[in-house]
């Protein structure tokens, strides 16, 4: 083949080419396309309304303004049988559960049952419930293999005892598991005992989810210092780059209160005295709870629910002297005519 035959080929395969790519006017039609489905996602194109209903029933999705269906093939997500209780539930449902950070393989393997029941509900035979044991004992074996696992084991089977005593949701548990894994991965778990490192990873998922407890909580439940909780959950904060808000003593109020049997009128009063103390820097430099632990006080005599100050002191955690000297600031700068 010669050189003018190869050059007019070439020729010919990029003219090809150019005739296969759409035109400027085709691009920008598709981009229009585009552009015109994402913004039927977040708003409606007729009035450009942004409340959109989800008909799971019709399978639709509706402009909660003006009617128009924006798409009516939704399909639901969901399970489709029904179930009234735990244990309907726990009979139709056809996967596990979902993953959780709370367990140290995510709950992801498989582990054989303790009972002695095969899969229709029938008893395992005599003979065969040795092997059934032994089977069980290598798969404990298996789902902890290695340093690490072994130390998560243990740490997240430490956080959930902890949690339980202070009566933590499950979002806190999860959090608090996450900052643990971090400090793992980070190597810096090393010259500092697991359950301080629990424990100062659960005050912070605490602050975190906005359920606040005390360091003197933390420590009381798990079996190391107030010192130690503290300084290493300050190194965990420095190191993983965690930023918390600081603690507000009006995060504390509901608890105190439904301790101590105080009604929603004196929470609600005990939080305006709050606010209006941090709208003048009352609170700066204070503690939190002293502060929730004296506004509730103050609240309870304005609105005749009474509680002594050893009560209260009790509940918060701190000591009377600490309710008299914030009761003082408080009722001094506010002007509330108070008395002990």
């Amino acid at each position: 083949m010669g050189a003018k035959e190869t050059k007019e080929k070439m020729k010919h395969e990029v003219s090809q080419n150019e005739n296969m790519e759409p035109d400027v006017s085709e691009k920008e039609q598709m981009k229009q396309d585009v552009s015109e489905i994402e913004k039927t996602e977040t708003k409606c194109p007729e009035c450009g309304s942004k409340k959109l209903i989800n008909d799971h029933e019709r399978g639709e999705v509706v402009c909660g303004a003006c009617g128009l269906v924006i798409d009516d093939n939704l399909v639901d997500m969901g399970p489709e049988w029904r179930a009234f209780d735990h244990e309907q539930r726990d009979k139709r449902t056809r996967v596990g559960a979902p993953i959780t950070y709370t367990i140290h393989d995510k709950g992801l393997s498989t582990m054989i049952d303790w009972r002695n029941k095969d899969i229709y509900g029938r008893d395992i035979p005599a003979r065969n419930r040795a092997q059934w044991y032994r089977l069980r004992k290598w798969q404990r074996k298996i789902r902890i293999s290695g340093a690490t696992e072994r130390n998560l084991a243990f740490a997240l089977s430490e956080l959930d005892r902890d949690s339980s005593r202070l009566g933590l949701p499950r979002s806190v548990r999860e959090a608090a598991s996450v900052v643990y894994r971090n400090a793992v991965e980070n190597k810096l778990i090393r010259g500092r005992s697991i359950e301080g490192v629990v424990a100062a990873s659960l005050y912070a998922a605490c602050r975190r989810c906005n359920v606040p407890r005390t360091l003197d909580e933390i420590a009381e439940v798990s079996r190391v210092t107030k010192k130690e909780v503290g300084r290493t959950y300050r190194f965990l904060t420095r190191e993983l780059n965690i930023k918390l808000p600081p603690t507000s003593p009006v995060d504390y109020v509901p608890r105190f209160a439904s301790e101590l049997g105080l009604s929603g009128e004196v929470q609600s009063k005990a939080i305006d005295i709050i606010e209006q103390a941090m709208a003048k820097g009352l609170t700066s430099g204070r503690g939190p709870t002293g502060v929730a632990a004296a506004a509730l006080y103050i609240a309870s005599v304005l609105l005749g629910e009474r509680k002594t100050q050893r009560d209260v002191a009790d509940i918060a955690g701190v000591t009377e002297v600490t309710i008299r000297n914030r009761y003082k600031e408080l009722t001094e700068q506010l002007d509330m005519g108070v008395t002990l």
